[in-house]
């Protein structure tokens, strides 16, 4: 396969929002119950600080992440309603008006929502995001009532009735086979092609976490990824980008066989779903592609600036339109 002539990556900042999850995944070590000392939800304060680092840092885009459906523990109901707010989707929608009026490009990914909830957050955001991870029934999943692939394919689907452009991915190495990573990524390329809005898919390496069931179970090798981006770029269509995370991944390899894209990349906050795994500074990145040109995109594809996937006049499409260049990428003036 030929190398591409650019990789490109976002600028962001990373904010979870709460790590209180309905969801109770083997693998995942950003979970929390209520009750635990390391629950949490940010404050205002909290964001807008970060949000105004972001800035200063020259961040486009403000990734708001949290666990699913956090108000179904009775306890969180009573955080939420504490600061004024019914659920986590209402609280979120006054943090993403908040980012675009720090100059930030919402990138949401809340989980499985219904067409409502998408409906309420797309004028606020420029792109949303949920992983399917798999379309196996895998136990790694017992007990978590998002994790059904039925209902988070309906989610994607219904963000595609909606022309969102989207992010979603696979998380490898959770219990899945191959066979079920190429059920997963035919999914996708379906979905893809019956709406057009799936703008990148993530191939991302399950990282075993201490103190989860899966904590000692091991990671897929090099080469299960290697294989799983060759498939991935044979199985989706040309106009579906295949992104790999740079701080858990032999990226260069994944580029040669499909790969263009770097995801999310942060100069000042971490990357909370993995800690342990810090981001490449963004000015070494370059060097470490032998000679391809690291290119800056925004949250939102070209393709949708292009055509405007989004609500024109409004301080999003301005933002958007502010910070793209003519083809589409961020403006590097």
């Amino acid at each position: 396969m030929l190398l591409p002539d650019a990789v490109t990556f976002s600028r962001n900042v990373f904010l979870p929002i709460t790590n209180v999850c309905r969801n109770q995944c083997s693998y995942c070590g950003f979970r929390r119950d209520p009750a635990h000392p390391e629950a949490n939800l940010m404050t205002v304060s909290e964001v807008t600080k970060i949000l105004d680092a972001g800035r200063r840092f020259g961040c486009t885009e403000a990734l708001f992440t949290f666990g699913e459906m956090p108000e179904e523990h009775s306890e969180f109901r009573e955080w939420i309603g504490d600061i004024g707010y019914s659920s986590i989707i209402d609280y979120l929608i006054d943090l993403c008006e908040i980012a675009i009026e720090y100059g930030m490009l919402p990138h949401s990914n809340p989980g499985v929502m219904d067409s409502r909830d998408i409906r309420r957050l797309k004028p606020l955001n420029a792109s949303m995001g949920l992983m399917l991870e798999t379309t196996a029934a895998i136990p790694a999943h017992e007990g978590s009532a998002g994790k059904i692939p039925s209902k988070r394919i309906r989610t994607i689907e219904n963000a595609g009735k909606l022309r969102v452009p989207f992010t979603t991915g696979l998380l490898i190495g959770i219990g899945e086979s191959r066979e079920d990573r190429v059920q997963s990524i035919s999914t996708i390329a379906d979905l893809h092609i019956r709406y057009r809005h799936i703008q990148e898919v993530i191939i991302q390496p399950f990282a075993p976490k201490p103190g989860t069931g899966m904590a000692d179970s091991p990671e897929p090798t090099h080469q299960e990824l290697v294989e799983t981006v060759s498939l991935a770029r044979e199985i989706l269509p040309d106009d579906v980008v295949i992104q790999v995370p740079p701080n858990l991944t032999g990226f260069y390899d994944l580029i040669r066989c499909g790969a263009s894209d770097l995801g999310g990349i942060s100069p000042y906050t971490i990357d909370w779903i993995n800690p342990e795994a810090k981001w490449p500074q963004i000015s070494e990145l370059a060097g470490k592609l032998g000679g391809i040109h690291l290119r800056e995109r925004l949250p939102i594809y070209p393709q949708y600036i292009h055509e405007r996937w989004y609500e024109r006049g409004s301080r999003l499409a301005d933002l958007i339109e502010q910070y793209a260049d003519k083809e589409g990428y961020r403006d590097e003036k």
